[in-house]
């Protein structure tokens, strides 16, 4: 008895040292951590219980069976962040790079099962060479079963993926189904086929952070959610992150204490520009609505002409998509629609109710964007937003121009309140273009066709550039002061606490992907 204590003992020791961490680890310069101190510092204290420390490869050829890693390269199991349950993996590059093994992907299907059964959040941080070489298709095999968890677990637990190191090959196929991925600047990556193969094949040269870095997918491909500094900070994003979600799709986000104070916000009343054609901070607009530094941006560097990302109002978790006039005017384009649109489905699914603030001239014009499917991407965004049955509230501070005054959450799609400011202009296009085509022949005629240019495109705005018109119509709810928005939406969602709708008996819809 008391020898198998002690060779018990020595295998969770082996276990923990893995295949040289501390070496590793030492080696890169931003404080690159272990598998075992990043989980140590993701859960809470002493909370970590691991599963499965003491399994190894089953591999017998090219002489693996001399090669024997206790826990096989991947530390799971289960922790608390901050009190509440979450499953976690961590992939531990010092065991044969990471590599996915058979029995690696059996460990980490165990602990994504188990999340799922209780309806806990699942937490991935990869730092993985990719599949296993010397296994062959069964741990090709491991990476399907991964999958297809990923797809079962879509919209019933929050998915989180953290890349922590290289991510390549099909190993990024997991993270990409999640629903956040988050990377570190300069010792993270993410690419299907690595820069050699890319030189092979299109003799382009190019690193791996050039093709696929932390820089890269947060500003060109938008893979990647958040970008941290080094692996603390992106842990410490992941607990923030947590901490507005829910543990499942059955559950809402606990509310946070909240006293009720002044909440007449006067820095709304100057934020919009005298001149409609001046671009303003839409930052500027939702830190004055939110709870006071509540705001978590989502993909904050990518399509930044629309903002995406987390707040509080009133102690309660909501989602906040917000055209943002500072990048190209606001307009929607292909990426932002695709941005937008994912993030409205993940709230959709974790029953966070959205906020939508618009400022919006329209759909961005060109060759570029029409061959490159703005109609479809588009598409996505009106669909998104028709789909979600959460608590939807509009708030317009000033452009509402053709078809995206449609697509962004306009009662006509299923809003629950639309608000308007005064500076609020809802029309078919800008004043300025509707007066040239209605007024054309008057125009032409004119003695002074500029001075009678000018005297239509105030005519038109004063009749069709305000909120007045949608008001009477009942398609705006109520024209608020812009220092009023943050008391109307707390009595807003108070009110849309409890909404509930019924969908219609479909197995699912058909998104315009």
């Amino acid at each position: 008895m008391s020898q198998n204590i002690e060779k018990l003992k020595d295998k969770i020791a082996q276990a923990h040292l893995g295949g040289g961490e501390k070496r590793i680890a030492k080696q890169h310069g931003k404080k690159k951590l272990t598998a075992r101190e990043r989980l140590n510092y993701l859960l809470d204290e002493g909370s970590f219980e691991e599963i499965g420390i003491l399994v190894t490869h089953r591999t017998t050829h090219f002489g693996m069976e001399k090669e024997i890693y206790y826990g096989d390269g991947v530390v799971t199991g289960y922790g608390t962040i901050n009190g509440r349950l979450i499953y976690v993996f961590a992939q531990d590059f010092t065991v044969f790079g990471g590599a996915l093994s058979e029995t690696n992907a059996e460990k980490i299907c165990k602990v994504m099962d188990h999340a799922m059964t209780v309806g806990a959040p699942i937490i991935g941080l990869n730092d993985s060479g990719g599949a296993r070489i010397q296994e062959g298709v069964r741990s090709l095999g491991g990476y399907a079963d991964i999958f297809y968890r990923n797809v079962q677990a879509s919209g019933v637990i929050p998915q989180i993926s953290a890349i922590m190191g290289p991510c390549a090959g099909g190993a990024v196929y997991s993270p990409a189904m999640t629903d956040f991925t988050l990377m570190v600047q300069d010792t993270s990556y993410m690419f299907v086929t690595g820069p050699s193969v890319v030189k092979t094949v299109t003799n382009e040269e190019v690193t791996s952070e050039e093709l696929g870095g932390a820089s890269t997918h947060s500003t060109k491909s938008g893979v990647t959610h958040i970008t941290s500094l080094n692996d603390i900070s992106c842990l410490e994003d992941i607990k923030k992150l947590m901490s507005y979600l829910p543990q499942n799709n059955k559950e809402t986000t606990a509310k946070l204490p909240y006293i009720l104070g002044d909440e007449i916000r006067d820095s709304l009343e100057t934020i919009i520009p005298d001149s409609s054609n001046k671009p303003y901070d839409m930052h500027g607009v939702i830190k004055g609505i939110i709870d006071e530094t509540s705001f978590f941006e989502i993909h904050k560097n990518y399509a930044e002409n629309i903002i995406v990302g987390f707040a509080r109002l009133g102690g309660r978790s909501i989602g906040i998509v917000a055209n943002q006039p500072m990048s190209l005017a606001g307009v929607l384009d292909v990426s932002s629609s695709k941005k937008a649109a994912r993030f409205t489905r993940f709230c959709d699914c974790f029953n966070i109710p959205l906020l939508v603030l618009v400022d919006v001239p329209g759909f961005l014009p060109g060759t570029d964007q029409e061959w490159n499917g703005i109609i479809l991407h588009g598409a996505k965004l009106l669909y998104a937003l028709s789909e979600a049955t959460v608590p939807r509230v509009t708030v317009i501070t000033r452009k509402a121009y053709g078809g995206a005054y449609d697509v962004m959450n306009s009662k006509h799609i299923g809003a629950d309140l639309n608000f308007a400011w005064p500076t609020a202009e809802i029309a078919v296009m800008g004043a300025k273009g509707a007066s040239e085509i209605i007024f054309k022949k008057e125009i032409q005629e004119a003695a002074n066709p500029e001075v009678k240019l000018s005297e239509k495109e105030a005519e038109y705005a004063e009749k069709f550039a305000t909120p007045f018109e949608a008001a009477q119509r009942g398609f705006i709810d109520e024209v608020i002061m812009p220092k009023d928005t943050r008391r109307k939406l707390l009595k807003a969602f108070s009110m849309l606490e409890n909404k509930s709708v019924v969908r219609a008996d479909r197995k699912h819809g058909n998104i315009p992907l």
